[in-house]
């Protein structure tokens, strides 16, 4: 049923400020050793969204990237960024690096040089070499902006080998694959700024996603790239899991429910419900039904409003999802931050409900009210972990 009264009373939009101090100090990103760099470049900027057209085709069977060939393109970067993002996932294809790994880096690239081969004006042998702008953070150059640790200049401004050495170090982190992109970016990176490149996430997969067959919506099972599976605990490279395995009833504002704000999902009552990306809870609660009752730990029934024990969570790119009706209290609370695919509690029947399910809701711009409620079916599909039934 409808998430009832959270639908009607939760309306505050999350303020900026407030998102601002959230992805600061809780969906921690990565920025490489100076990634407050200065840089001195000329545009670049695409004119075409090719890319994004091809990023939303489908997926599979994951394909080679082809460095040398034609490449799509992306309103965001111009040609030489875009080969430079091949080439970063070019050498994780060959390293043998599951796809979520170019999603990180890419990300990781995309904050500390707008993908662009930077040389440093404080690394005069830098400025001789093959370069795409010029940069003035400490000692860094590169894709990566790495540090003389990380190799010798020449071996800094060589992108395939910069991209080589941010996965070796990637491999390494414990769990990279289920975390969040922000904490593990900066184990690899040990960044003085680490609340930055969450930003980037969504577009990094959308460039893998056109660069090697829609790899961004796979999840490795089994050492292999399966496509649209993300469920159970499986987490995509898009950082996107299914909440529950069930198949899709009621959907988001039909004809017969137009303020349904979100999907319901059928489902036993106690199974297991998963957040589907790593995120910073909002609410964890009872929600109050019409009378103003706090009575989640019985059954509801249709028309008593409500949505029962709830929670919301805040992801990456100002996205919020809601999680209703659960059979008893969350096991998660306010401010606590969750990996994707974490249980976060169970399927149950609580507020404005018929019968044991899960309503879904996918809200954008951090917010939580109907006005930032969006169609939760095509945008899990398009990122790999689609809901039963959807079509």
């Amino acid at each position: 049923m409808t998430a009832g009264r959270a639908g009607r009373t939760l309306r505050r939009p999350i303020r900026v400020g407030v998102i601002a101090s959230v992805l600061t100090g809780v969906l921690l990103l990565l920025c490489c050793a100076g990634g407050t760099a200065a840089f001195f470049l000329s545009g670049l900027g695409g004119d075409a969204e090719d890319g994004d057209t091809l990023a939303g085709w489908g997926c599979g069977p994951v394909r080679p990237v082809d460095i040398v060939g034609e490449l799509p393109r992306f309103s965001e970067y111009g040609d030489a960024q875009i080969r430079n993002a091949a080439i970063i996932v070019k050498v994780g294809q060959d390293m043998g690096v599951p796809s979520r790994g170019w999603v990180i880096a890419l990300a990781t690239a995309m904050q500390e040089s707008a993908l662009r081969n930077l040389a440093n004006t404080g690394v005069p042998a830098s400025l001789a070499l093959p370069h795409e702008g010029v940069g003035a953070d400490h000692d860094s150059l590169g894709l990566f902006q790495q540090r003389p640790g990380w190799g010798s200049v020449a071996e800094r401004m060589t992108p395939a080998y910069t991209a080589r050495k941010f996965y070796e170090k990637l491999v390494k982190v414990r769990s990279w694959q289920r975390r969040p992109l922000t904490v593990v970016a900066q184990q690899v990176q040990i960044s003085a700024y680490p609340d930055a490149y969450a930003k980037h996430e969504e577009l990094a997969s959308k460039i893998v996603d056109a660069l090697a067959g829609g790899a961004a919506r796979t999840v490795e099972i089994n050492g292999k790239a399966v496509c649209d599976a993300a469920e159970r605990g499986q987490i995509a490279a898009s950082g996107w899991t299914a909440p529950i395995s069930g198949d899709v009833g009621s959907g988001f504002r039909t004809a017969e429910r137009p303020s349904h704000n979100g999907v319901d999902i059928g489902a036993a009552k106690g199974t297991e419900i998963r957040v589907a990306a790593a995120g910073r809870v909002l609410v964890a609660r009872c929600d109050p039904d019409n009378r103003g009752r706090r009575s989640c730990d019985v059954d509801g029934y249709p028309g008593k409003g409500g949505c029962g024990w709830f929670v919301d969570v805040l992801h990456a790119g100002g996205y919020i999802t809601r999680y209703c009706h659960m059979v008893v209290r969350p096991r998660v609370s306010p401010d606590q931050i969750v990996p994707a695919g974490e249980v976060i509690g169970q399927v149950g029947s609580s507020g404005n409900s018929s019968g044991p399910h899960l309503h879904f809701e996918v809200h954008l711009r951090n917010d939580r009210s109907s006005r930032g409620a969006i169609d939760p079916i095509p945008f899990m599909r398009e990122r790999g972990a689609p809901l039963r039934a959807a079509e």
